[in-house]
C-alpha cells in the first residue's frame, strides 16, 4: 500500500535561538486575501496618524548673541559645527550636539553680512557693511571636542579695507578663491590683499554672490537693479543677465543638479482697496520696511508693502531662462533665506512671516511648516551636512535646531524598529492618493496671523483671475494674450 505524507525538515522553522522571529509560511495567491488592500489601508491610515502623533520637529535653542542673527554658514570639516554671524558684529562657532558655543570671532565693527567656509574647513571669510573682508583660522575638529576653550582660540590671518560696504560672500568650491558682493563683484586670493579680478555689469549694488558647485569657474550673482547675472572666471566676462520684475536678493544652487535654481518675486499691487485690507490683517507679522529671499536658488528682495509681494519660490534651469521649471508656493511674506539640502532633493525656506518650510524640489507646496511662539522673523536657515536638521536663526537672537522630518526618531533604531519604519512609510506613499489619507498628511497646524493672510491670498488670486477672464471675454479674440504663471515675472534675457 501507498501512503503521501508531508514531509519538511524541522531547521526550516526551528528558530536557533529563542529571541529569533518564528518563520511564517504564507501563500502569496491573491484570490485567498480578498482583504488585502482593505487591510493595507487601515495600515496607512494608521501610519499617517502615527506620523502626526510623534511630530516633535524643534530640538533645542541656541542662544548667545545679543543681537539678530543674520547670516550662517556650515563647516565642511565637522559634521556637527555651524557658523553664524549677527547684526552687532559677532561671529560664533556652534557644536550642534551639545548646543554651545565652541568659540568666537571678534573683529567686526558692523553687521556681519557674509560668512563662508574654505572646502577644507581650516579658513572662515566674513564681511560685513564696516568695508572690511576678514579670513580666521577654525579650530580642528579634535580641538572642538574638548572642553578647554583655550585650545580652541580664533585667530585672525588677515583684514582686508576696501571702498564699500560688502553684502554677501562665498568660496570656491575648489581653490583659494572667494567672491564678494557689493559696489561690484570682486574676486579674491587667500594670499592678495587686493581683488585679483573685478566684475560690474551695471551701476547698481550687488546684494548676493554664489559659486556653482559643480563648476567651481561660474557662479551667479543678483542686484538691486532686478537683475542676476552668471559669470564665467575663464572668460573674465559675464556670460547671461536675466531681468525680472523684482530684485532677487540671494542665491543657492541645487548641490545635486546644479544647473538648476530657484528665484522668489513679488507681485505688483492688484488693487489699493486689496492691498490696504491686506496690510491691516498681517500688521503684526508684516510690518513695512525691507524684506528679502532665496533659492537655486534666488531671493527676492522686497521694499515696503510686503503684502502685495508673491510669495513664492520659482525654480529655472540656468540653461533655459525664459521659462520657470517650477512654481513653490505657500507662504504669505517675504522669503528671507533658502538653502539646499545636501540630497539635492529638498530645500528649506525662512520668511519674514516668521516660519520655516520645507519643499520639494519639484513640489509646488511645502511638505512641512514649523513655527514656535517666541521664533521672529527668520533672517538665514541652513541645512546640516548630512540632511537631517534644520538650523534657522532668527530676528530674536536665537538659532534653532530642527528635524528635518518632523516624527524621525533620535539615536540608534532596532533592526526591527527600521524595517516598521520603512514599511509604514511605503504603505503611506502606496496610499496618498487616498482623501483620508491625503487629509491627514497634509494637515498642519498654522498661526491665526498666517492662516487669515493665506485665505486672503487665495480670494486676492482669485479675484485678480475673474477679472482678467472678464477682460478677456469683452476684448477683442486674440488681443490679450493668456500669460503662463512660468514666464510672467521675467522680463527679458540678456547675453
Amino acid at each position: 500500500m501507498k501512503v503521501k505524507v508531508i514531509s519538511r525538515s524541522t531547521d526550516e522553522f526551528t528558530r536557533e535561538r529563542s529571541n529569533d522571529l518564528q518563520r511564517v509560511f504564507r501563500n502569496f495567491d491573491p484570490s485567498l486575501r480578498t482583504q488585502e488592500k482593505a487591510v493595507e489601508y487601515v495600515r496607512a491610515l494608521n501610519a499617517a496618524k502615527m506620523e502626526k502623533i510623534f511630530a516633535r520637529p524643534f530640538v533645542g535653542a541656541m542662544d548667545g548673541h545679543i543681537d539678530s542673527v543674520s547670516c550662517m554658514a556650515k563647516n565642511p570639516n565637522h559634521l556637527k559645527g555651524i557658523f553664524s554671524g549677527s547684526m552687532d558684529g559677532d561671529i560664533r562657532l556652534w557644536d550642534i550636539a551639545s548646543r554651545r558655543t565652541i568659540c568666537q570671532f571678534p573683529g567686526h565693527q558692523g553687521a556681519v553680512r557674509g560668512l563662508t567656509a574654505s572646502t577644507d574647513g581650516r579658513i572662515l571669510v566674513s564681511c560685513g557693511t564696516d568695508c572690511t573682508v576678514r579670513l580666521w583660522n577654525v579650530p580642528l575638529a579634535t580641538g572642538m571636542e574638548s572642553d578647554d576653550s583655550s585650545d580652541n582660540s580664533a585667530k585672525q590671518l588677515a583684514a582686508y579695507v576696501w571702498k564699500n560696504a560688502f553684502w554677501a560672500v562665498d568660496h570656491q568650491c575648489d581653490g583659494n578663491l572667494f567672491a564678494t558682493a557689493g559696489a561690484q563683484v570682486d574676486i579674491w586670493d587667500h594670499n592678495r590683499s587686493q581683488p585679483v579680478n573685478s566684475f560690474e555689469w551695471g551701476k547698481d549694488t550687488v546684494i548676493s554672490v554664489r559659486f556653482n558647485p559643480g563648476e567651481p569657474n561660474v557662479l551667479a550673482t543678483s542686484a538691486s537693479d532686478r537683475s542676476i547675472a552668471i559669470y564665467d572666471l575663464r572668460m573674465s566676462s559675464p556670460t547671461t543677465k536675466l531681468i525680472m520684475r523684482t530684485r532677487t536678493n540671494s542665491i543657492s544652487w541645487n548641490p545635486m543638479e546644479p544647473m538648476n535654481f530657484t528665484a522668489f518675486l513679488l507681485l505688483e499691487i492688484l488693487d489699493n482697496v486689496w492691498w490696504w485690507s491686506t496690510v491691516l490683517l498681517l500688521h503684526d507679522i508684516v510690518i513695512g520696511g525691507s524684506a528679502f529671499c532665496l533659492h537655486f536658488g534666488i531671493a527676492i528682495y522686497m521694499d515696503n508693502g510686503q503684502a502685495n509681494e508673491d510669495c513664492s519660490c520659482y525654480s529655472y534651469d540656468a540653461r533655459k531662462l525664459d521659462e520657470a521649471k517650477c512654481v513653490h508656493k505657500d507662504h504669505v511674506s517675504a522669503v528671507m533665506d533658502i538653502d539646499y539640502s545636501p540630497t539635492g532633493r529638498e530645500f528649506v525656506t525662512g520668511s519674514y512671516d516668521r516660519t520655516i518650510r520645507i519643499f520639494q524640489y519639484n513640489g509646488g507646496h511645502s511638505r512641512e511648516i514649523y513655527h514656535t511662539k517666541r521664533m521672529q522673523r527668520v533672517f538665514c536657515v541652513k541645512f546640516s551636512c548630512d540632511g537631517s536638521y534644520v538650523i534657522s536663526g532668527s530676528d530674536d537672537t536665537n538659532l534653532r535646531l530642527w528635524k528635518a522630518n518632523a516624527s524621525e526618531q533620535l539615536g540608534v533604531l532596532l533592526p526591527r524598529e527600521r524595517k516598521n519604519h520603512e514599511y509604514r512609510e511605503a504603505v503611506k506613499n502606496r496610499y496618498k492618493h487616498l482623501p483620508e489619507v491625503k487629509r491627514i498628511v497634509r494637515h498642519r497646524h498654522l498661526p491665526k496671523p498666517i492662516f487669515k493672510a493665506s485665505a486672503l491670498r487665495r480670494i486676492m488670486i482669485d479675484a485678480e483671475r475673474k477679472k482678467d477672464e472678464r477682460r478677456r471675454a469683452h476684448s477683442a479674440p486674440g488681443s490679450i494674450p493668456r500669460e503662463s504663471i512660468r514666464k510672467k515675472r521675467i522680463i527679458k534675457e540678456i547675453e
